[in-house]
């Protein structure tokens, strides 16, 4: 059996021995009836960005097939502001190639992520994740190259003060214990999380740990590996439910918000990208950065601003990004380099083997992993996943498209930190970011027809986005609470648990 699936976390992909992608309705049939599950959840996710579950008891075979088969009506009006009361019935179907055992039910439960359908039996088209599909596919279509995409989590964890080995302020960067206090926790999710499926490359202390009223809070990361892009915004909104529901079993609050307090490490999500084409990744060409990857870079800083209305979807998501704090506002890319909006980060693209050199016992490897990939450092937790990595497919594609693409990247490249004095005439060519969501909204409203093109986003789609983000009204939010603490956490805690 392939070593993949025999070391898979997942007990579904484990007892069938089947990849996810070939699990099939007789499979799940199969593993309840064999393994006792007495138990099936649906979930999927709203316009709030978090997911929604629906409950059946397995009572006979009869009825378990006819749920795997047909799904079951949801009210989309409930779920979904641009569904109508009058016409709002849609039927959720169940996705195989996402089932896991529940780790949090005490009865046996089989859980699986569902699509949407509307009342013709067909793919709701404003369904964000069928938003992304048609990115991706028109993606391939265009390039001949598929996207991947994975995911940094940050968020904090905030717990009880007890008073021993406290860290030192905003100084938590790969913390250990016992000056990190929740490394277990994150560990325990981590493993779960790969039990729903999550492909995770590692987890780690961030910055951000300090206490507050009697409180810590300490701030972490779980990042995942490259994967399929439906797969990676999969694996993002179930780590966060993992997360969040592991949180509450232990007495701890949790917030992936991106501020969190005045002069502190905000919350980003990091989106990560690589282009594969057979299996090899297309990134790199001759131990450089390829052709391919600089164009897909222009393409996404082209629409940069636009595509914060899909990944920084509140007021306090503004208040992160500021200059000086690791946090991208111009518009711009650079190697290795934190203060610009595109990185790309440390590859493995040098000839000299790092592993004989620290254990000379073994033999010096001629090959090199393909593992570069390019980072969009923007948006955070309360973006929606599935609309944020399919604005970025798409911006990436209109890259493919642009004759000046080549001549752009180097137009928009930065060396160095782009807040250096060396900078200031870089910096002042460069356009910035969105400051609220107000800007957001008029920065996509500008490009929707980028984005509406070949039908990826649905016109209704795109208006609910604009009109929610200038229902906040935060034009002149940031001036209004300048000097004003209260107001300030009063601002935070209202979006604490965003998305």
């Amino acid at each position: 059996m392939n070593t993949n699936i025999t070391l898979n976390p997942n007990k579904v992909v484990q007892y069938l021995g089947k990849a996810p992608e070939e699990i099939r309705k007789a499979d799940i049939i199969h593993f309840i009836k064999e393994n006792g599950i007495k138990m099936v959840n649906f979930m999927y996710p709203a316009d709030d960005n978090r997911l929604k579950t629906l409950n059946f008891v397995v009572n006979s075979e009869e009825y378990l097939d006819s749920i795997l088969t047909y799904g079951e009506r949801v009210d989309g009006s409930s779920l979904f502001p641009f569904i109508e009361a009058g016409n709002s019935d849609l039927y959720v179907i169940p996705r195989f190639s996402t089932a896991f055992v529940d780790p949090f039910a005490e009865i046996p439960t089989l859980s699986m992520l569902c699509s949407f359908f509307n009342n013709e039996g067909k793919p709701l088209p404003s369904s964000p994740e069928q938003s992304l599909r048609r990115a991706l596919e028109l993606f391939k279509k265009e390039t001949g190259m598929e996207f991947y995409a994975m995911g940094e989590l940050e968020y904090y964890v905030i717990s009880d003060d007890i008073g021993l080995f406290g860290a030192t302020d905003q100084k938590g960067y790969h913390e250990s214990a016992p000056f990190a206090k929740f490394n277990e926790f994150r560990t325990e999710c981590m493993y779960l999380i790969a039990q729903t499926g999550g492909q995770i490359k590692y987890g780690h202390n961030e910055v951000g740990n300090f206490t507050l009223n009697n409180k810590i809070f300490e701030q972490n990361e779980i990042e995942f590996l490259p994967v399929n892009a439906l797969e990676a915004a999969d694996s993002l909104m179930l780590a966060k439910w993992i997360i969040r529901t592991l949180a509450v079993k232990k007495g701890y609050d949790v917030t992936f918000a991106p501020k969190i307090t005045e002069g502190k490490a905000g919350s980003g999500l990091h989106i990560h990208f690589k282009l594969m084409k057979e299996g090899h990744n297309m990134m790199t060409e001759n131990g450089r950065l390829s052709d391919n990857a600089r164009r897909a870079i222009v393409g996404i800083l082209e629409y940069a601003d636009a595509i914060t209305a899909m990944g920084n979807k509140v007021p306090t998501s503004y208040f992160r990004l500021v200059p000086h704090q690791e946090a991208p506002t111009s518009i711009c890319w650079g190697d290795r380099n934190r203060s610009v909006l595109v990185r790309v980060p440390l590859g493995w693209t040098g000839d000299n083997d790092m592993c004989s050199q620290a254990n000379p016992l073994e033999t010096p490897s001629d090959t090199r992993p393909e593992k570069q990939t390019v980072e969009l450092r923007s948006a955070d937790g309360s973006a929606d996943v599935y609309q944020l990595i399919a604005a970025m497919v798409t911006a990436a594609r209109k890259g493919f498209e642009d004759a000046d693409a080549l001549k752009r990247a180097d137009e928009l490249y930065v060396s160095v930190n782009i807040h250096n004095d060396a900078n200031k005439e870089k910096l002042n060519s460069l356009k910035s970011l969105p400051t609220n969501c107000s800007e957001s909204a008029a920065a996509l409203d500008a490009a929707r027809n980028v984005f509406e093109e070949h039908g990826v986003f649905p016109p209704q789609l795109i208006d609910g986005i604009i009109k929610k983000l200038k229902s906040y009204n935060d034009k002149n939010l940031r001036a209004e609470l300048s000097g004003n603490r209260q107001e300030m956490l009063n601002l935070v805690n209202k979006y604490w648990h965003c998305g």
